[in-house]
């Protein structure tokens, strides 16, 4: 009775026929539909279209890939740089806030280039006690393509901040080099003035915990104290074997028509002779001076006892924390002190951990770290008295402390050790500032400190002078 054109090469029914069966009717129905269910036609277009849809996707998620790939690299790059142009300006004397600021510079400029992110908080910050650079943030770039999936933005760093470098200032092992430093410190009466004996303690604590490194094992960073005040006290054996065995426990002097008495004491005085100024080792035609007093009692009390190198950051905390309070200040005597403690030539007398190893060694460099107060103004008679002429007329050697001292710091510089010099509080004196600016191996190794946090702050920019870059992640 009726015709259906149902797709574009079925053949139309035949009309049913009244009288037809039911039955047929349905059979035929069911026999159509099987042979358009059977018919191929149009799926090649449509399997096209849904690949070109995947191929698509495939396509922009690499694109998108690609550019974060990119972005990344440039930021990490950039990273890099930033920080350890920061860790180098702060190595160089340059102020935190000028590191930091160096630091952002860096990273504005390596990333000019790089694709536009979304978001972009990316910051510097010292860390580990000011000894390390890094950074703090994120980044993220948009992805157009995986947007369209959900996926608006991916992030350029990895968000716990585990991937950021850090440029950290190394010495020791960290930095494959070894390091021997004497640092001479002054216990003189002057150093009882307010907190300037506690603000020295917490200075020289605070270098002793960046320069010397738990791993000892392979390179190692060694430091020895050198209290002094009007002389300087040895270790036992070390006076045994540095002072004249025949010199006798007292010295008879007449001043003004009045005979004194002088004992010996277990401290030391300048050297005489031609190797007064040298580290040749103490011993007959070189010996140092014992120091003899009125009492017999040393200037420097028992706690500023030479403690030589040690990479014991126990021992060296303990030494230090544990100085007290002495005389005058000698300070000649205390640089020739720190010159021995790291030469070679005292080898033999420095056993153990204490040897300093030779002069210009692979991979090992020397340094002295002097610190004063005040004016060096205390010398001593070719008898190892105490004199109160501080030049030609009373000192032994015919010259002030502080030419002595001059005299000794020229000649560790010829060989090869590093001097730095650090005046606190010196309130002006200019032959205090000059002697300890022209010790210093250059002007930029020479501190001042007019109170207790630019004394550390001294200190620790001589560690981080001594100090030597990497990076790490």
């Amino acid at each position: 009775m009726y015709t259906y054109q149902v797709g574009r090469d079925i053949p139309s029914p035949a009309p049913i026929r009244e009288g037809q069966s039911g039955l047929r009717v349905v059979g035929e129905i069911r026999s159509r539909m099987t042979r358009f269910a059977q018919d191929t036609a149009g799926d090649v277009a449509i399997l096209f279209g849904l690949m070109a849809m995947v191929m698509f996707m495939t396509i922009g998620a690499a694109v998108d890939f690609g550019r974060w790939l990119n972005a990344r690299d440039q930021t990490v790059a950039a990273i890099d740089s930033a920080v350890l142009a920061a860790a180098s300006l702060r190595r160089t004397g340059g102020t935190e806030a000028a590191a930091l600021a160096v630091a952002q510079k860096y990273y504005a400029e390596a990333t000019k280039s790089r694709l536009k992110t979304k978001t972009d908080t990316v910051g510097f910050t010292f860390t580990e006690g000011g000894t390390a650079v890094t950074a703090t943030g994120s980044a993220t770039i948009a992805t157009p393509f995986m947007g369209l999936g959900g996926v608006k933005s991916l992030p350029l760093l990895k968000l716990s901040g585990a991937e950021f470098s850090v440029a950290k200032l190394a010495v020791g092992g960290n930095a494959e080099t070894n390091i021997e430093i004497s640092m001479m410190l002054d216990v003189s009466g002057s150093m009882g003035s307010g907190s300037k004996l506690s603000d020295m303690k917490v200075a020289a604590v605070d270098l002793v915990n960046i320069i010397v490194w738990a791993d000892q094992s392979e390179y190692t960073s060694k430091v020895a104290v050198v209290p002094f005040s009007g002389d300087v006290r040895p270790p036992a054996s070390l006076l045994t074997a540095a002072t004249d065995p025949l010199w006798p426990p007292t010295r008879t002097k007449i001043k003004f028509g009045n005979t004194y008495t002088y004992y010996k004491t277990s401290c030391v005085a300048e050297r005489v002779g031609a190797n007064k100024h040298t580290d040749v080792l103490s011993g007959p035609g070189n010996y140092v001076m014992a120091a003899y007093t009125s009492n017999g009692n040393c200037s420097t009390p028992a706690s500023g006892t030479v403690l030589p190198l040690t990479s014991n950051k126990a021992t060296l905390t303990s030494k230090i924390n544990g100085l007290t309070l002495g005389g005058g200040t000698a300070g000649h005597i205390g640089t020739s002190w720190a010159y021995y403690m790291i030469s070679p030539k005292w080898s033999s007398l420095l056993t153990g951990i204490s040897t300093p190893v030779a002069y210009n060694t692979p991979q090992t460099k020397k340094y002295a770290i002097l610190m004063t107060d005040g004016e060096y103004n205390y010398t001593y008679d070719n008898q190892g008295v105490p004199t109160t002429a501080n030049g030609a007329n009373g000192s032994a050697n015919g010259n002030s402390s502080a030419a002595q001292a001059l005299a000794t710091c020229n000649q560790m510089k010829q060989d090869g050790i590093e001097v730095f010099t650090v005046g606190f509080d010196l309130d002006g004196n200019n032959t205090a500032i000059n002697t300890l600016r022209n010790c210093a191996t250059d002007s930029t190794k020479a501190y001042t400190a007019d109170n207790g946090e630019e004394l550390k702050q001294a200190f620790r920019d001589i560690a981080l002078k001594i100090s030597s870059l990497y990076l790490s992640k």
